[in-house]
């Protein structure tokens, strides 16, 4: 069965639609269409952006009852701003069409280029086959193009096409040395039950010290694969060590959070999860169903 896995957004300064994949999509004023491939601003209607929630509730309720889903993304999460960083080469609208234009000329990669933006239009509204088909001929056109490597692992990531993800994100790794989706290839491996892969992942996450709210995204995979085996101590124990009650929380802060109570939860430690899940509520009453499950702690 499908977990559901991390979503959350990703500010618009950001030109990588993987921010998205993850789950991580934009807040309103962000239109992915316009990042990927895009040459000038794209006039089809934008996708609904009512106020909604994501949290990654992937079995860190197993795991989280329902996860870091990395992304709906007519359903973005609430991401407070971070600084802006580059998401890696050929990540931004102009550098995927000279990407495509270097690869295949200029009029091929134009052509090209236009359906990479369409295929990140079908990404966006979650026709994820959509995508699929438009952009699995573009890889094997041009494999060196990040942006296609990249949003065709995230579709294959979110299909559930665990191996066909690993394909693409290790080749988005390749091209880039970017950590930027370390977190969503750890969950693939995790997701096939390949703990070591994640385990390599997470170190190299943690040495190369991105944002924090990647990091934290890499962590919770990493919680979450212990919990697979069954170490809910060292689960608990790893996401402990970074958590804190700060005043005013990011959507980062409140994942880590959400997933360290289901973790309490499962060891039977019913006062902390009840304490954590209010303190979520508290700071974000719609944040996926913590007070739900605060309440219904007693």
């Amino acid at each position: 069965m499908e977990r559901e896995e991390p979503r959350t957004a990703g500010p618009k300064q950001w030109g990588s639609l993987g921010r998205k994949g993850a789950g991580r999509l934009t807040a309103e004023e962000f239109d992915a269409r316009n990042s990927v491939g895009a040459v000038g601003r794209d006039t089809r209607p934008a996708p609904d952006r009512s106020r909604e929630v994501w949290v990654r509730v992937d079995d860190v309720r197993d795991e989280a009852d329902a996860a870091v889903r990395r992304g709906r993304s007519a359903e973005p999460a609430k991401r407070r701003a971070r600084p802006p960083r580059s998401a890696g080469k050929g990540s931004a609208g102009d550098d995927a069409r000279r990407e495509l234009q270097a690869a295949l000329g200029s009029a091929r990669g134009d052509r090209a280029n236009e359906r990479l933006r369409d295929a990140a239009h079908a990404f966006e509204r979650e026709r994820y086959e959509e995508a699929r088909k438009a952009l699995k001929p573009l890889a094997e056109q041009a494999p060196g193009a990040v942006s296609v490597r990249e949003l065709l692992g995230l579709t294959y990531y979110r299909l559930g096409r665990w191996k066909d993800a690993i394909r693409e994100l290790e080749a988005f790794r390749e091209l880039t040395g970017s950590p930027e989706q370390h977190p969503v290839l750890a969950d693939s491996y995790r997701a096939l039950g390949r703990h070591r892969e994640v385990e390599a992942l997470w170190d190299e996450l943690r040495e190369a010290s991105p944002a924090a709210d990647l990091v934290t995204e890499g962590r919770i995979v990493m919680a979450g694969s212990l919990g697979d085996r069954g170490d809910l101590a060292g689960a608990i124990a790893l996401l402990e060590r970074s958590q804190r009650s700060v005043r005013q929380p990011q959507v980062h802060h409140l994942r880590q959070a959400y997933a360290l109570a289901d973790l309490y939860e499962r060891a039977g430690d019913v006062a902390r999860a009840r304490e954590l899940f209010r303190w979520i509520a508290g700071h974000e009453r719609d944040f996926a169903d913590a007070a739900e499950r605060a309440a219904s702690l007693g």
